[in-house]
């Protein structure tokens, strides 16, 4: 930022999640003004851009090279955000990515590197970070109310590929980085990390389940390359360097599923995050704690966690308070978390998983 006392001057590229909950999100902060959006189609730019009546940038140089901004949220599809997000950079822009950060770790760590060299703000939207139950699990775990882990098991089974009939599009493609692995698992390693503590080996299968989709801009059906199904057995690093068992199953292809649940067991506790609303971060989770006792209790997050505003679209107030911490690490220049080493440690964990699941080894992070 130019001047410490103006707000965040921002642009948004992408218009799907970019449309629907960044652009909410960023006209409800006062430290955040939204000048205007990007998208690589023209009419679909000119229709987000009259609709809330902003300023259309046409190409991308003109964007970074705008002077009057100073951050850009990436919200674009997976494939062009390296390349976007490395022009931005270049020009000296902070940004707010979208995960998967990048299709790749050796890309993250060249926005890193080049982030660094310009003191610039890269922050990645982990907005599970910012569900206050998630934030009130943090809380105990930091305050010792349950002892480190013997067993941790993620599960998170969602439909949203389940019907066949789903056209097919970029998330087919593993190569434009769609798959489960990039829509829940960069989540899910990540969570795992904030809560437990670092992966130090794996294991992994994925799997195709339906493995060609219609596709209606060519009127053909293509094959589906990417993952709908990963399961990963991981060790997971404790704060005593101690190696803690860690199951992770994703799919995108489960009728009828629970959804969510994260589950920390201890040797003299209970700690379960769970959610079966597949739609919304903030009207469907429940955290469970049981200390030294037979009943799981449903705990409420204590009330400086809670949202100042919420929407019906519950995915919005996460992502408000995430933009919030990203604005306000430029404005106070402290570290922005969750940001690009975040984004790389998870990154790291999806790549082994892939490579394992390929070669079908169990594999050591580096």
């Amino acid at each position: 930022m130019n001047n410490n006392n103006h707000p965040l001057r921002i642009a948004i590229a992408g218009l799907g999640f970019g449309e629907s909950v960044h652009i909410p999100a960023s006209l409800s902060n006062k430290n955040i003004e939204l000048i205007g959006l990007w998208h690589p189609r023209l009419e679909r730019l000119k229709e987000a851009c009259d609709k809330h009546n902003l300023k259309a940038f046409k190409t991308w140089k003109d964007l970074v090279n705008n002077s009057e901004i100073d951050g850009i949220i990436i919200a674009t599809p997976p494939a062009s955000r390296y390349e976007l997000a490395l022009e931005a950079i270049k020009a000296g822009k902070h940004l707010l990515l979208e995960k998967p950060t990048c299709l790749n770790s050796k890309e993250v760590m060249e926005l890193q590197i080049n982030a660094l060299k310009r003191n610039l703000k890269i922050a990645v939207d982990y907005e599970y970070r910012a569900v206050p139950q998630f934030m009130q699990a943090k809380r105990i775990i930091n305050e010792g109310r349950i002892d480190e882990p013997f067993f941790v098991k993620l599960d998170w089974l969602m439909s949203s590929r389940a019907n066949p009939k789903r056209p097919w599009d970029w998330y087919s493609n593993e190569d434009s980085g769609g798959g489960v692995l990039g829509a829940l698992g960069t989540h899910a390693f990540d969570m795992i990390h904030w809560l437990i503590g670092p992966t130090n080996s794996l294991s992994a299968i994925n799997s195709t389940s339906i493995k060609e989709r219609f596709c209606p801009l060519s009127k053909t059906t293509k094959t589906v390359t990417s993952e709908d199904v990963s399961i990963s057995q991981l060790h997971i690093k404790s704060t005593d360097n101690n190696l803690i068992p860690c199951q992770v199953n994703l799919s995108a292809v489960t009728r009828h599923s629970k959804g969510f649940s994260l589950e920390i067991y201890s040797k003299n506790g209970t700690l379960i995050l769970s959610s079966d609303n597949q739609k919304d971060y903030v009207h469907g989770f429940n955290l469970w704690f049981d200390q030294k006792s037979d009943v799981l209790k449903n705990i409420q997050p204590d009330s400086d966690f809670a949202f100042s505003r919420t929407w019906t679209d519950g995915r919005i107030a996460p992502v408000a308070r995430i933009q919030n911490w990203w604005s306000q690490s430029i404005k106070n220049g402290t570290p922005v978390i969750p940001g690009l080493a975040e984004g790389l440690a998870s990154q790291k964990v999806c790549d082994k998983v892939k490579e394992s699941n390929s070669i079908g080894m169990k594999l050591d992070i580096i």
